[in-house]
């Protein structure tokens, strides 16, 4: 997962411990050698295929592949459609093979080869089209495209976004793994010209994509409104049409796996087509060689993703082997499943699904052995299936963590009740329903009635479950080690446990096909002692196992930033203001969100999308989640705009909020009102804050608020409506640690010289106001000219100004003005549009800021 040096520094460490395996495993010699090879030549293979994922258009067009993202490129270029094409409202993507490629003139109309400058030829590399429909009549345009078609596109081409957080999501890290480095945006369909691809492997999978469509269509007429959607994704994979919030239920409860088609999948259909078989009389030997035929094609059917390839392998595999009479170890299948796939496309290795799909199933084929003995208690009708979730469940918890950074405590139990009817009920007999349907659609949907009651209470279950707050637990990511300690103690717990059960643990390992002694073998007889200290031993082992688990997970949980110092994170949240704010004490003080703006016209309901971005769902919220943030003591919404105030929604929807405090107005915005309304229904306290209040969070963190100025009026029957919430906004100074910041909202230089004349009147008679300046300040209004006036940047001198504001915001944010106004002052600058998040950490009055891009910086 590495690059360039760092994997020959790895390969160089683990071969000096190659005598350190052989001593704690008992290799000898000869098997060192050849795991030493094997490794060699893996890392080989590795760098190979590294050094090939480059990107040739970058030399074509002279554009550098690294860094912050550049300005787009107006080129031509044509080629072939490899991937399924997705609609989803105003949007459209896909993926394409590149052959050709020019510069274009903007000037120049219409898709004209002889326009641009000499065409350039490509080898095929592949780039992620978007296209943005200008009317809604290109949806049926871009539903007629299919895979394996000839495309001409004129756009624009630029390079995908880089991680602008710590942590955060990096697209084009993502992309660079499907070997793809260039997005290339097009303006309206009629920017596209398509035609005919002839015959060829895309052309295939086009007529795959067309037949699943078709399928898909059979679904919509077997099932109602969202059911539809959800069985796509149960039968064929197509996940995609699940409603969002039903979506969102299966993510917190840790059943996404039901909609990637997966090995249950495979299994339940392999049944059916066995059962159907042998009803037929159909031989055993004839059965193995249909079904073997049958898988290929369910994978191709089901959408070709890295779960289904592995189950689908393994299965032929194990049909090959079980026709050769030869199939023994379900480790070995799975190991040459894994290899099959990796020697294919190595970047298999970095897919979650692939990581996810491996990992549980050699999980089950190794803890659910060791859990069996434990499970004696149990029924025998359900023994299995409860060491089958279990074993998932504790497999799948560090991968889990380490991607989605949560997990439900009632995810074992969902799992354990949920997912045996699903695979029982609706799966199977959604199937039947299927393909019944298309011999008489009736009674298909006769089939699919008791289905439909099935899924009801599925997702009344659901609801029910993640209506219940509280049990969802939030993660920081892992590291390494801690996964590898982790599954090592698990492994080990589960060993000894089962040995201390079974009451003879050397005959319950022997092999049930080994021949019988000539003559009975008397046991060797052991004192009671010997026996007792033997046990007594396992236990305090055992024990320590549990107290190590233990410290582990408590170490695992605790939040990313819990070293007893102050935390300021000022969020890259793109136009918008976003800032997490973590007290010595661990207090978590958000202000603001951030906010995605839409500029949509009310005749354009066509362009909104399934799930659309929304900052504070798709940003902020995943990277509290992965900073180990638990609870939201305070949220501070510093006035109603919405690139403040937007993305708050889904941190108040997804974790417990301690106390909401705003301005003490509402303004024309439905985003506060429902904020507002989520708040009062979760019980949530809600202050209006003015000038002169003063919250202590702990001992060492103070906040002095400057403004509102005017206090809300306790006695008024409602909140005073005000539109411009910018002058109302809350302006607040923290000190912390012996540090002190000032946050200042989006407030003007009116309400600026009225907050200055009202401190040089709190001052006493005869004397000057405090001129004590601050260590930060956050600039207003993403550094408007309408704010941080001379006379307030006088009055403060700050050390270090953050300017928090959109890459190329259409607003010309920050102003030159203000900027040379805070140069000139000595401040130093940071800039999330330039330099991406920046965090501080404050330790007795020194403060270090670290900004995302550039250097760190200490005062």
């Amino acid at each position: 997962m590495l690059h360039g040096s760092s994997v020959w520094l790895m390969w160089g460490g683990l071969t000096l411990l190659i005598p350190l395996f052989g001593i704690v495993l008992r290799y000898k010699p000869r098997q060192l050698i050849l795991l030493w090879l094997a490794f060699s030549l893996g890392v080989v293979y590795w760098m190979i295929n590294d050094s090939r994922n480059t990107s040739e258009i970058s030399a074509v067009l002279e554009m550098k592949v690294s860094g912050m993202k550049k300005d787009a490129m107006s080129v031509l270029a044509a080629g072939t459609i490899v991937s399924a094409i997705k609609i989803d409202g105003d949007r459209v993507a896909f993926t394409a093979s590149i052959h050709s490629i020019e510069r274009h003139s903007t000037a120049e109309a219409g898709i004209n080869p002889a326009a641009g400058k000499t065409k350039t030829a490509i080898s095929g590399e592949r780039v992620a089209v978007q296209v943005k429909l200008a009317a809604q009549a290109e949806q049926n345009i871009a539903a007629s495209w299919r895979r394996g078609q000839k495309v001409k596109l004129l756009g624009s081409i630029e390079q995908p976004a880089e991680a602008r957080n710590f942590g955060g999501f990096d697209y084009s890290e993502y992309l660079r793994s499907k070997r793809i480095h260039w997005i290339f945006k097009v303006a309206g369909a009629s920017s596209i010209e398509v035609q005919s691809g002839g015959l060829s492997g895309s052309a295939l999978l086009g007529e795959v994509d067309k037949l699943r469509q078709r399928i898909g269509a059979r679904v919509e007429q077997l099932f109602p409104e969202w059911q539809a959607g959800y069985m796509k994704g149960l039968l064929v994979g197509l996940a995609d049409e699940l409603e969002p919030d039903k979506y969102i239920q299966f993510t917190q409860l840790g059943l996404t796996h039901i909609l990637a088609i997966s090995g249950s999948h495979v299994a339940i259909n392999v049944g059916l087509l066995f059962g159907l078989l042998r009803l037929c009389r159909v031989t055993r030997e004839t059965s193995i060689i249909i079904v073997f035929c049958f898988v290929p094609i369910y994978v191709l059917l089901t959408g070709f993703s890295p779960s289904v390839i592995r189950a689908g392998m393994m299965t032929m595999l194990g049909l090959y082997l079980l026709r050769q009479r030869r199939l023994k170890d379900g480790l070995n299948v799975l190991s040459a499943a894994a290899l099959l796939m990796l020697l294919w496309e190595p970047n298999y290795l970095l897919n979650i699904s692939f990581q996810l799909s491996f990992a549980v199933t050699a999980g089950l084929i190794i803890f659910v052995p060791q859990l069996l003995p434990l499970l004696r208690f149990l029924p025998s009708k359900i023994r299995s299936t409860v060491a089958i979730t279990v074993a998932a469940e504790l497999v799948s918890f560090p991968l889990t963590i380490y991607y989605f950074n949560q997990l439900s405590l009632l995810s074992l139990a969902a799992n354990l009740f949920i997912v045996p009817v699903i695979g029982l009920i609706a799966l199977p007999l959604g199937t039947t329903a299927l393909l019944s349907s298309w011999i008489w659609i009736k009674l298909g949907t006769w089939i699919a009635y008791p289905v439909i009651i099935v899924n009801k209470l599925t997702f009344l279950a659901t609801g029910w479950l993640t209506s219940h707050s509280g049990f969802m637990t939030y993660w920081k990511s892992p590291a390494l080690l801690w996964i590898l300690v982790y599954y090592f103690i698990i492994y080990t717990m589960l060993r000894l446990s089962a040995k201390l059960l079974l009451r003879h643990p050397l005959q319950a390992a022997m092999d049930d096909t080994a021949p019988l002694p000539s003559r009975p073998v008397s046991p060797p007889r052991k004192s009671y002692y010997s026996v007792t200290s033997g046990r007594i031993r396992h236990y305090v082992l055992l024990s320590s196992l549990v107290i190590s688990l233990t410290a582990l997970l408590i170490y695992g949980y605790r939040p990313l930033n819990s070293g007893g110092s102050g935390h300021i994170q000022f969020i890259d949240v793109g136009q918008g203001d976003s800032a997490l704010i973590t007290t010595p004490r661990g207090i978590n003080i958000l202000v603001d969100g951030g906010g995605t703006v839409s500029f949509r016209k009310p005749g354009d309901s066509w362009r909104e999308r399934r799930d659309p971005f929304e900052v504070g769902a798709k940003t902020v919220a995943p990277l509290l989640k992965k900073r180990g943030v638990h609870r939201i003591d305070i949220m501070i919404a510093t006035h109603g705009d919405q690139d403040h105030i937007g993305g708050l929604q889904a941190i108040i929807e997804q974790f417990p909020v301690g106390a909401l405090l705003f301005n003490g107005s509402f303004s024309e915005s439905a985003t506060l009102a429902k904020l507002m309304q989520t708040a009062v229904s979760k019980k949530i306290p809600i202050y209006a804050v003015s000038r002169g209040m003063v919250l202590k969070p702990d001992s060492r963190t103070k906040l002095e608020f400057l403004a509102p100025i005017t206090a809300w009026d306790a006695s008024r029957s409602s909140l005073p409506h005000i539109k411009d919430q910018n002058a109302e906004s809350i302006v607040f100074k923290l000190e912390m640690e012996e540090a002190s910041f000032l946050f200042t909202g989006d407030t003007d230089k009116v309400t600026e010289r009225k907050m200055l004349a009202l401190e040089n009147q709190d001052a006493p008679e005869g004397t000057d106001p405090d001129m004590k300046p601050v260590d930060m300040l956050k600039v207003a209004h993403h550094g408007s000219k309408t704010s941080t006036s001379a006379l307030w940047v006088r009055r403060y001198r700050p050390a270090t100004a953050v300017v928090s504001a959109g890459v190329n915001n259409i607003y010309g944010h920050p102003h030159a003005d203000v900027v040379d106004r805070l140069v000139q002052s000595g401040s130093m600058i940071f800039r999330t549009d330039q330099q991406g998040e920046i965090q501080i950490i404050v330790r007795k009055g020194a403060i270090q800021a670290r900004p995302k891009y550039g250097l760190a910086q200490s005062q």
